[in-house]
């Protein structure tokens, strides 16, 4: 254990991870403007025809091939009477994609800054169990919710539009609720060590 979890092997480690996780901020924000440019993918009815993988910015369905991002749910789009999928509908998936990846966003940023600190040397400060906290808290949260935002949007969307969004949410659920739930207890372990060296500390 001495041989892998050494001072210099954990910094390097975490100097990549650091850089790794703004990278995946930036990577999240290129896919939420993409899905905003109606570069995001969705399975099309259109009368008889069926196409895997359209988009609301092509002008035929079925002829995109770059530059798009695809949601991690099951998304089906049935076209109005006119054989179109209107703004409301393109405006709906886009706020039901910013569900899912705006709190990663958020989360991956503040990963970033507690592997920055572990990076520098600072690993027993409070400062770290806050942004595994917050990692957390969004993970944990995100995944219980997010489900439920993106239905109730798929909802409001189908009022307000006549083509029609059929959406199957939730399936990837345990993929953050259990690291979401393993980062809250790493938090309040390291907080409480925290506090017992401060008592220590202040003992001695």
């Amino acid at each position: 254990m001495k041989r892998i979890l050494n001072e210099r092997a954990a910094q390097t480690a975490a100097a990549v991870m650091e850089a790794v996780c703004y990278l995946l901020v930036g990577f999240a924000g290129l896919c939420l403007v993409l899905a905003c440019l109606g570069r995001q993918t969705f399975a099309l009815r259109v009368g008889g025809e069926y196409y895997e993988r359209a988009i609301y910015a092509e002008e035929k369905p079925g002829e995109a091939n770059y530059l798009l991002v695809h949601s991690p749910d099951d998304v089906r789009v049935t076209a109005n009477a006119a054989g179109e999928v209107e703004l409301a509908t393109h405006i709906g998936l886009t706020l039901m994609y910013a569900a899912e990846v705006l709190p990663l966003l958020f989360a991956y940023w503040f990963l970033g800054r507690l592997f920055a600190n572990v990076g520098r040397g600072q690993i027993f400060v409070e400062e770290n169990a806050r942004y595994l906290l917050a990692y957390g808290l969004i993970q944990f949260a995100t995944s219980l919710l997010a489900p439920l935002v993106k239905l109730f949007l798929q909802w409001i969307t189908n009022q307000l539009a006549g083509s029609q969004i059929a959406l199957s949410a939730g399936g990837n659920l345990l993929n953050g609720l259990v690291p979401g739930i393993a980062c809250l207890v790493a938090a309040y372990i390291l907080h409480h060590g925290i506090a017992l060296q401060d008592e220590v500390d202040h003992t001695l």
